[in-house]
């Protein structure tokens, strides 16, 4: 509401262009009917944002990237990609003796597009429901055995599935896992959860403000993204094309 009151207030005080720079998309996974008679209520927030008065708008890692078609202005969706290629080369040792992999089907693009700009092999965890928002079992496609386990996801929310992602890898004859994550929510009790598990690191992006939480989990490493965000903000102010910032022909080192 506080940013639609703003939006609202630059344009009534005739702003030439409104940009709304919102680093964690609201609701972006309410996207799609799960059920019947379901809300889509990432639709919902990007006819507001719309209505407000947006002229563009600027995210990070959108949940699912046709979110970019529900606009009817210009949305531009960074990429955490580079910043998490970064840090897996200089933060974790051994990083050669990796494999990439996705907690669910969903992310697997994601992870095999840092698994092929890393040149690392790709796995995959199937997750089994009985019911909703309860996992069943995982299973793992893919060898792990004698290696490093990079875990790549969007979002880390509860970091349920994580944990028990990371269970399964250790089961499996990984050495250590780690988890890279664009957003980190961590709400309810996930810092609880984190410190229990078996996970290295969770590496998060700062989208989502979490000083407070890592004074209580020394499993929590940061990502800063704000330099991606301002040199978009400021390409986009001056003209200049923002996808230029994400063609990088970086070949492993």
């Amino acid at each position: 509401m506080e940013l639609l009151i703003m939006i609202n207030a630059c344009k009534t005080a005739s702003a030439r262009r409104v940009t709304a720079v919102i680093p964690c998309f609201p609701y972006a996974r309410q996207d799609k009917k799960d059920k019947s008679r379901a809300p889509i209520s990432a639709k919902l927030i990007a006819n507001m944002i719309t209505v407000a008065g947006a002229d563009h708008v600027i995210t990070i890692d959108l949940h699912a990237s046709q979110i970019q078609g529900f606009f009817n202005v210009p949305v531009d969706n960074l990429y955490c990609e580079p910043a998490m290629l970064s840090y897996i080369k200089i933060h974790i040792p051994d990083w050669k003796n990796s494999i990439i992999v996705s907690p669910d089907a969903g992310g697997a693009k994601r992870a095999t597009s840092i698994a092929d700009r890393l040149n690392l092999d790709f796995a995959l965890i199937h997750k089994e429901r009985k019911k909703a928002n309860e996992v069943s079992r995982m299973v793992l496609v893919g060898d792990v055995n004698g290696k490093i386990a990079i875990l790549v996801d969007d979002m880390a929310d509860t970091c349920g599935t994580l944990k028990m992602a990371a269970e399964t890898l250790i089961d499996n004859g990984a050495i250590k896992v780690y988890a890279i994550v664009a957003h980190g929510i961590l709400s309810g009790g996930a810092i609880d959860v984190i410190n229990d598990s078996y996970l290295e690191k969770l590496v998060v992006t700062n989208t989502v403000p979490h000083d407070d939480k890592k004074h209580i989990c020394s499993k929590l490493d940061t990502i800063d993204i704000s330099s991606t965000l301002a040199e978009a903000i400021r390409r986009n102010h001056n003209g200049e094309s923002v996808s230029l910032l994400f063609h990088d022909d970086d070949t492993p080192e």
